[in-house]
């Protein structure tokens, strides 16, 4: 199977809620004709139970599950569009589609449903006590399970819970992105520049779509195997018109096959965390401004945001962030692909919320906060663009307050935004 097929089958199943509960159907299919095989051999017969007492339990399992799952469909309907509408739309795919609890506990409802019909067609012809006594474990299973999911629906749904969840994918992209910790160095030579105009362009064919995940190992292969240097002209996360370029060619790599090159990314009408290492701060971001708007003036869960872009920015200053060009071993460059610096990462976490929450005390107070800490804990050569968002704090903020005792308790770092040290 080609990688770019194999790739969007994949993120498809992980983000489909009825993956789960299709599969269960044939598990079921199964189940019921194992269990009937063996019930004979075991010889239960405990339950004590009629054959109207067992029909009726069966049929009181199959009316329970049978509205535990409509209303776990109905609420999760309601569910999205309430988290959709008052942090972002964003976090549908990325979060709550994804969440394997609210997957499998449906994918349980079904099992049952169709294991109690199952035993109820079973019952003029075997009756066996053993499996009345499984449709009866799994329909007091599916009680269990329905508590358990109001209870965990209304956690996941708290903003916290979906911040925290978005931020520790975030950090897993993070560490698959950039392996390195870093290191100081100097400015890298660029062997870009010297290999000149491209011989050969490839452009996008098919619908404009955005990009989601580069093979990069399949493009540094393509290219040592010719001798040639392939650059991939758009990042990760960039909308790709068509007849927009996708891959100059140099060298020797004029050989290759578009097939062979096109085949190594995927595109998608929407962004994913997969191999985009700045989604999460965009969603962060966008649940932050969202809570600062004047519809909703929730400055508290702005910084439950900025709490999570600490934890997000704290991991990236500790990585190296690899430079756009990667060579083979003798150093021969092979492949130009283009990832977010420290510099767009720092604006990325700080601009937009800087400029609509500078207003706020507690945002206020919560950026100087962040900033002095990573100043603090971060190696030397990362402070240089942290200082310069200081500054753009410090003018912004006295901007928005004219007293002299708000402008000073609005400069004062705090990680709780306001009430954790009010400061002199």
């Amino acid at each position: 199977m080609k990688w770019r097929l194999w790739y969007r089958v994949r993120s498809y199943t992980r983000s489909s809620l009825w993956v789960v509960p299709f599969i269960a159907i044939p598990l079921e299919m199964i189940a019921i004709r194992v269990v009937d095989r063996i019930a004979p051999l075991i010889g239960w017969d405990f339950l004590g139970l009629g054959m109207q007492a067992a029909r009726t339990m069966l049929e009181t399992v199959v009316t329970a599950s049978l509205s535990f799952l409509v209303f776990a469909f109905g609420s999760l309907l309601v569910a999205i569009q309430v988290a959709g509408g008052q942090l972002t739309p964003r976090i549908i795919a990325t979060t709550l589609l994804r969440d394997n609890v609210v997957r499998y506990t449906v994918g349980l409802f079904i099992f049952t449903l169709l294991f109690a019909l199952g035993a109820g067609n079973r019952l003029e012809t075997s009756g066996h006590q053993f499996v009345i006594f499984v449709a009866a474990v799994l329909g007091i299973s599916c009680f269990a399970a329905f508590l358990y999911l109001i209870d965990y629906a209304a956690r996941l749904l708290r903003p916290i819970t979906i911040l925290t969840r978005v931020a520790s994918d975030g950090l897993g992209v993070i560490r698959a992105a950039y392996p390195e910790p870093t290191r100081r160095r100097g400015v890298p030579e660029q062997q870009r520049a010297r290999l000149g105009p491209p011989r050969r362009t490839v452009l996008h064919q098919g619908t404009s779509e955005i990009v989601l995940a580069v093979n990069v190992r399949s493009l540094i292969a393509q290219a040592e195997a010719c001798g040639g240097t392939i650059e991939f002209v758009p990042q990760v996360g960039d909308f790709v018109a068509m007849d927009e370029p996708l891959f100059h060619l140099y060298g020797a790599a004029d050989n290759v096959a578009d097939a062979g090159l096109v085949d190594t990314v995927a595109f998608g009408p929407e962004r994913t965390m997969e191999q985009d290492p700045t989604f999460a701060f965009r969603i962060v971001i966008d649940i932050a401004l969202r809570a600062l708007s004047p519809a909703i003036n929730d400055p508290t869960t702005a910084v439950l945001a900025i709490d999570q872009l600490h934890r997000l920015l704290r991991l990236v200053g500790q990585r190296d962030l690899r430079t756009d060009e990667i060579a083979d071993r003798s150093g021969q460059l092979r492949v130009v692909v283009r990832t977010p610096n420290w510099d767009d990462f720092v604006n990325l976490a700080f601009s937009e919320v800087r400029m609509c929450g500078a207003g706020n005390v507690q945002v206020a107070r919560r950026l100087r906060a962040m900033i002095e800490n990573l100043m603090q804990t971060l190696p030397v050569h990362r402070r240089a663009e942290l200082e310069r968002q200081r500054s753009l704090l410090e003018r912004d903020v006295g901007k928005h307050y004219s007293y002299p005792e708000d402008l000073m308790l609005a400069g004062v770092a705090d990680v709780q935004g306001l009430g954790g040290h009010s400061g002199q």
